[in-house]
């Protein structure tokens, strides 16, 4: 018994060993550019692109597929791949300025089915079986995903208020801002990046 445990043993060790050899000859690297994409695309996993994620619409991008096509992402997330490319900033197809979205249930209409819940990729809708659903702004990506399964309706897409929080700024990076103490005489310069 005790020579079938130290045999057994030997093995594994031989075995783990081997693996451990294979694990590191055979190595594959991932495309670093397939990572800085995938790292920007929003992760909603929503297939509006076309693909099932957002990791295989990263690997179609480096393989001559359109950048335009993550409606969640919109603009923004387009200009940020272009740079990674190198490529002129295109406009997205069919649509010039995307409205940003963001799904409501009406809380009367609402019978706890959780059809909506299964269906949101980015656990922003929130509820139990049987009981109303509410879906949390801040973490909606406007996929649309919930809208088709809710046996009611009474899941709608709003366009999100503009505020404070959500306003595009704009800012300029590279602006440089005197500002002068007004106790003293020193100057300040304030400057981004």
């Amino acid at each position: 018994m005790t020579t079938l445990l130290i045999v057994i043993s030997l093995l594994a060790l031989i075995f783990g060993v081997i693996l451990g050899i294979a694990s590191l000859k055979l190595k594959v690297e991932a495309d670093p550019v397939v990572e800085k994409i995938d790292a920007i695309l929003p992760q909603s996993q929503c297939g509006q692109c076309g693909y099932p994620g957002c990791k295989p619409y990263a690997e179609a991008i480096c393989n001559g597929d359109s950048i335009t096509k993550c409606i969640p992402g919109g603009q923004p997330t387009v200009v940020k791949i272009a740079e990674i490319l190198g490529v002129d900033v295109p406009t997205m197809e069919g649509v010039e300025d995307p409205i940003e979205m963001v799904a409501i249930i009406d809380e009367n209409m609402c019978i706890g089915c959780t059809k909506c819940i299964q269906a949101c990729p980015v656990d922003a809708i929130i509820g139990t079986n049987k009981a109303m659903h509410t879906v949390i702004p801040d973490l909606c990506t406007g996929c649309e995903l919930c809208v088709a399964p809710c046996p009611t309706d009474c899941i709608s897409m709003i366009p999100v208020k503009k505020d404070l929080n959500s306003w595009d700024w704009k800012f300029d990076a590279k602006l440089v801002i005197p500002v002068m103490n007004v106790n003293g005489s020193e100057k300040k310069w304030v400057v981004g990046e």
